[in-house]
């Protein structure tokens, strides 16, 4: 009879779902929000202890087990936009942590059980945390080709937005094609997913999806709007002559550091390939 102690089924499970909610946002370039992972492997944890209570047995149902797992996932990255591709990356990454865990072990001479379906092991402690973390950088090392740009890499950053009492939070891509620039300043110009910054304006003020494709004309309603837009001539790739609607913000945030007011050029196109940012920002 295999006698498991709670206290040790809970750090080991909670570790895991933590290191693999950690790697999965890395992989996907999402804000490392370490609060928020910590609650979803405290979820993930719980979980595998609920099932041995009594009377939770039906827990072990492979459709329970796919809502607390999605649950976990909710908790660490609800706000994303990508909260679908989230949990598949967190199911496969499940699935590689857990065999590359279960191999450690057995070339260690010791092994993992795998009691009701859920992760458990007699090993000592800190072999524990030294096979999870050799899975964790492993799987890193192995699977981060298969997105273009990380927060790890430094190439992701968080960004605040303010404008009067309101904010927007944000991450953008360190772009250095991006040169576009104020012709008025030359300070270097951030270019923004328009959508994303639309709860910066008041409602009546706020330029809509057609007017954002169509700067020219928006200015024309949102010339009084305090002062703030303004039109910004661009080049690019099959576009000569292009304008963009822009916002001077009163102040950005970069990963902590406060660059002051700033020219926001607001793209009616997602500028996104798909690394989990919404603007692009020049190295300036």
């Amino acid at each position: 009879m295999t006698v498991i102690y709670v206290d040790t089924l809970f750090l080991l499970n909670a570790l895991v779902d933590y290191l693999l909610l950690l790697c999965a946002a890395r992989l996907a370039g999402e804000p490392l929000k370490r609060l928020r992972f910590a609650l979803g492997a405290v979820l993930g944890g719980g979980y595998t202890v609920a099932i041995f209570l009594p009377g939770l047995g039906f827990l072990e149902r492979p459709a329970c087990r796919f809502a607390a797992a999605v649950l976990m996932v909710l908790a660490a990255f609800w706000g994303s936009r990508r909260l679908g591709r989230q949990v598949l990356i967190f199911f496969a990454l499940s699935c590689a942590f857990a065999g590359g865990v279960l191999a450690i072990s057995m070339l260690g001479g010791q092994g993992l059980s795998l009691n009701r379906g859920v992760i458990y092991s007699g090993m000592d402690l800190k072999i524990v945390l030294l096979s999870a973390a050799g899975c964790y950088v492993a799987l890193s090392l192995l699977l981060q080709k298969a997105v273009r740009h990380t927060s790890f890499t430094g190439e992701l950053k968080a960004v605040r937005l303010e404008l009067g009492e309101r904010a927007v939070e944000l991450t953008a891509l360190t772009d250095t094609g991006n040169t576009l620039t104020d012709p008025v300043t030359g300070q270097g110009v951030m270019v923004a997913e328009g959508e994303r910054l639309l709860p910066l304006f008041e409602p009546s003020q706020r330029p809509s999806t057609q007017e954002l494709q169509d700067p020219a004309g928006a200015m024309e309603r949102l010339t009084g709007a305090g002062g703030h837009f303004r039109l910004l001539p661009y080049r690019s790739v099959g576009v000569d002559r292009g304008l963009l609607l822009a916002v001077r913000v009163d102040r950005a945030v970069v990963n902590g550091e406060n660059r002051g007011a700033m020219v926001v050029a607001l793209s009616p196109n997602p500028v996104s390939d798909g690394g989990g940012y919404g603007a692009l920002l020049g190295e300036c």
